[in-house]
């Protein structure tokens, strides 16, 4: 017999009284039939409330041939009456991201000329393909559109028209549908055949921000939040600002502007530290010219820089040129001898220094876990 399904009368139903039809132990816990339910299983996209029946957690719902399967953590004599109880701040978040999606799906839909190819209700966002390229300026103003959409607070309407109203309806579906179909629509916005639960008026799901636009096979994936989530993101969003701004000295809004100039003034910097590490660089390599094998130990310094006053030197030294830069035990290498294979040197030096890294041609890159005296016998060992 089929589990009469109560979130369908009602989905704002939190508490219910039910009769336990089954029970019985699976590798998840245990399955538990009733003979009616207000637990909505996963499907069309949307997951599976939560919740306590009877005592017992709730931890997924699935349904099959008409019958929903609630998955509990502890078992439910058949025959028993049990109360059910929705994990209430789930349901609710699930039906705010569900019907701002339709709100925005139909708005794309019917502005873009596309089709919505999927949709997944995450645990933190929604994502939602689309089969049209549609641009992202396209899509803020379709988010401007649906949120004075929410806030005017129009009514949902759910119908289950006959086969005859069916074929006139100008609905959403991914696929070809008959039998009973279940018609959600948000007039002006959305049309669209679904089996999920929904909010009663738009307002209730108050706010829609999409986050992201890419490109997905012949169309675009949205990444879509509503309601709550939507709310909590832009406060974290607003306080990061403000922190920011406060750290630049700039009011919130101007954070951005503020962190653009900072990067430009960063950038003047690290192009004239560049300039005056190369002079460095330059007289270091003089003061080593014609030395031979040469070992330098520096301070720290980037990879890059390593490599660079590495290759100066050896430019100048006639021999082989090492460079360390760290402090305590843990340093970068460069080690450049041009001509000659240097493998067998970066392999016993490794070894010796607890090192990692190599090269070709003459040229070895690295680091090592070693202090300055360990570093300075192995190459005076040489």
């Amino acid at each position: 017999m089929e589990t009469i399904k109560l979130y369908y009368e009602d989905a704002f139903l939190r508490q219910f009284d039910a009769i336990v039809s089954s029970c019985e132990q699976v590798k998840k816990g245990w399955s538990v039939v009733l003979d009616r339910t207000a637990f909505y299983p996963e499907g069309g996209g949307q997951p599976a409330d939560h919740g306590t029946l009877g005592g017992v957690r709730v931890l997924d719902v699935h349904e099959k041939g008409g019958v929903i399967t609630h998955i509990c953590d502890g078992p439910l004599p058949a025959g028993q009456a049990v109360r059910g109880e929705i994990d209430w701040a789930r349901r609710f978040d699930h039906m705010q991201q569900h019907s701002g999606e339709h709100i925005v799906s139909g708005m794309l839909c019917t502005t873009y000329h596309c089709d919505n190819t999927g949709f997944h209700l995450g645990a933190d966002t929604v994502i939602i393909d689309y089969n049209a390229d549609i641009p992202w300026e396209g899509v803020l103003d379709i988010e401007r559109r649906a949120n004075q959409y929410i806030w005017e607070n129009h009514d949902l309407q759910i119908t289950w028209p006959t086969a005859e109203e069916l074929q006139v309806l100008p609905y959403r579906s991914k696929k070809e549908l008959t039998g009973a179909v279940r018609i959600v629509s948000f007039p002006g916005a959305d049309m669209c055949a679904c089996c999920g639960t929904h909010v009663q008026r738009s307002g209730q799901v108050g706010l829609v921000k999409f986050l992201s636009c890419q490109k997905f096979r012949d169309g675009v994936r949205l990444e879509l939040l509503c309601g709550r989530r939507a709310v909590d993101y832009l406060s974290s969003c607003w306080e990061q600002s403000v922190k920011i701004g406060q750290a630049l000295s700039v009011k919130p809004v101007a954070a951005a502007a503020a962190v653009e100039r900072l990067q430009k003034e960063l950038g003047e910097t690290r192009a004239r530290c560049a300039a005056l590490e190369e002079n460095v660089f330059a007289h270091i390599a003089e003061e080593n010219r014609g030395r031979g094998d040469v070992l330098l130990m520096e301070g720290p310094m980037s990879s890059d820089a390593v490599r660079k006053l590495s290759d100066a030197v050896s430019g100048t030294c006639g021999g082989r040129c090492a460079v360390f830069s760290g402090e305590g035990s843990a340093y970068k290498y460069a080690v450049i001898h041009p001509g000659q294979d240097i493998r067998d040197l970066v392999k016993s030096l490794n070894a010796a220094l607890r090192g990692r890294g190599g090269g070709r041609d003459g040229f070895a890159q690295g680091s090592v876990q070693a202090d300055e005296a360990e570093i300075r016998a192995f190459f005076a060992a040489l």
